[in-house]
């Protein structure tokens, strides 16, 4: 095999065959308006294709074809073991074709390429497969009714998804969304990000080219139009969202002012990492407490972004945790030995450099702070470490950039007390080699996902994934993900 090296992947970029239209009942299409819009590469500011921006007429497209397929039952009509066979064949495409597909999310989000190729590509492949072979799995009840009744609770596709998915994660967090929602035999349309659309348009194909029938799986580039007329269109049954706790609260207005839709919301977060004077191994919990918010570039919502040390080794841990940092230096993210990439484009970056600003005026910058490789064009800025308190800004506003925040504590409540003390409540960790501390602290911990002497473990689809509080509603990954594509349906046969 030929070595993976940054020849190697600018050579493939230099070659790479790049499909920017829409794709819709089974075909590749132009926007009905003929709009497009730059896809432009954060690694250096180049176009990388036009992208076709849709707009109404393409939202009746596809919604309608979705509508059509599943009407017709071309997909959800088949047995479940049919289904499977389809999206295994899926997933292996997809794994065949990891290379295109990982360069084409490095080139897009600027992600780096050591980390498309081993955790977004393969994870959207495994959570086509980890549903695929659950579908046929998953059963209904017989209800213990009256004993001349039978009764039956079974669980049926919506009909209609759309999908709205965000630029940090774009092929890993879509297949969360259609890895179930197919499984379960919905027709989905896609809308990726415009920030990042490249892998989505792409799956699509292969999606088609895997037998899924034409209709079944759609995907609308463009900007925040799509993801608006979704939210509002009345024969869309059901609407999943991963994005901004701000968008989120619109998406629920509109699926109000429709037709009801199911609305499930994956948002914002503000992540406390706790570590107590006991950790058990702080060289480990600082390797960690870097990887939680510069993993990424801090692109992340379960970024552990809000750092909580005790007095007593704060001193100690926080050198740990400086020299952990070294091991993210932004560069090329075509480079396989480059950790950290480039933040996704000119306006994030601003955003992400207005928060350092406003953190050097009421906290105290420990490492960073700049904008760096600008020569190159792209969007780049290192490993950002303030100490501040819990009440400032930027301890207290989702970044989305590799900006951390060290709050100081010196009990147990005190700490429990700051870390709920958010709108969020997403994700959550505590350094402890106390058991019952690492029990209690948890279940105090007003927050999905709590990891205890570790953080963002767990990348298997067995665990469901979602928020408390203004981090949204319902669960990713795991069969509880299963329940927000399904309808629940009773049925009861009198017998005589």
């Amino acid at each position: 095999m030929e070595k993976r090296t940054l020849a190697y992947w600018q050579d493939k970029a230099a070659t790479l065959s790049i499909e920017g239209r829409a794709f819709i009942d089974g075909a590749s299409r132009d926007a009905y308006s003929g709009r497009t819009f730059d896809c432009v590469s954060p690694i250096d500011g180049r176009v990388l294709a036009s992208v076709a921006d849709c707009g109404a007429a393409d939202v009746d497209a596809a919604v309608a074809a979705a509508r059509r397929s599943f009407e017709q039952g071309v997909w959800a009509g088949r047995n479940p073991r049919e289904r499977k066979a389809v999206l295994l064949r899926w997933a292996a495409l997809m794994r065949e074709h990891l290379d295109e597909l990982a360069l084409l999310e490095t080139l897009d989000a600027g992600k780096p390429i050591g980390d498309t190729t081993t955790v977004d590509v393969p994870g959207a492949a495994y959570c086509v497969e980890w549903f695929a072979e659950a579908i046929d799995k998953v059963g209904g009840e017989v209800v213990p009714a009256d004993h001349h009744l039978v009764g039956l609770v079974t669980r049926e596709p919506i009909g209609v998804v759309a999908a709205v998915v965000p630029w940090n994660f774009p092929i890993l967090m879509a297949s969360w969304k259609f890895g179930p929602a197919l499984a379960a035999g919905n027709s989905v349309v896609l809308k990726p990000s415009e920030k990042s659309p490249l892998t989505a348009i792409r799956v699509a194909q292969l999606a088609h080219e895997a037998g899924i029938p034409a209709g079944v799986f759609n995907v609308l580039p463009g900007g925040g139009e799509p993801g608006k007329l979704l939210a509002l269109h009345r024969d869309v049954d059901c609407l999943a969202f991963t994005g901004s706790t701000n968008v989120g609260k619109q998406i629920m207005q509109y699926a109000g002012q429709s037709n009801l839709k199911r609305v499930w919301l994956e948002l914002g977060g503000k992540s406390p990492n706790i570590v107590l004077p006991d950790c058990p191994d702080l060289d480990r919990a600082a390797k960690a407490a870097a990887g939680a918010i510069f993993y990424n570039m801090g692109e992340m919502c379960t970024a552990g972004s809000r750092l909580l040390v005790h007095r007593d080794i704060k001193d100690v841990f926080l050198a740990k945790l400086l020299e952990a940092a070294k091991a993210y230096k932004p560069g090329n993210p075509l480079d396989p030995d480059v950790s950290m990439g480039a933040i996704v484009d000119k306006l994030q970056l601003e955003r992400v450099l207005g928060y350092i600003e406003a953190g050097r005026k009421d906290s105290t910058l420990l490492l960073g702070g700049e904008r760096v490789n600008a020569s190159s064009g792209g969007f780049y800025v290192e490993p950002t470490v303030f100490d501040t308190r819990h009440d400032a800004r930027i301890a207290r506003e989702e970044i989305f950039g590799p900006v951390l925040s060290v709050i100081t504590f010196d009990t147990i409540d005190e700490a429990v007390r700051v870390a709920n003390d958010s709108d969020y409540g997403l994700a959550a960790a505590v350094w402890t080699a106390n058991l019952t501390h690492a029990h209690e602290i948890s279940r105090r911990l007003r927050a999905g996902t709590v990891w205890v002497n570790c953080y963002d473990e767990g990348g298997d689809m067995n665990f469901p994934f979602g928020g408390f509080k203004e981090s949204g509603n319902g669960r990713d990954k795991s069969l509880h993900a299963l329940e927000k594509y399904t309808e629940l349906k009773s049925t009861l046969v009198r017998l005589r």
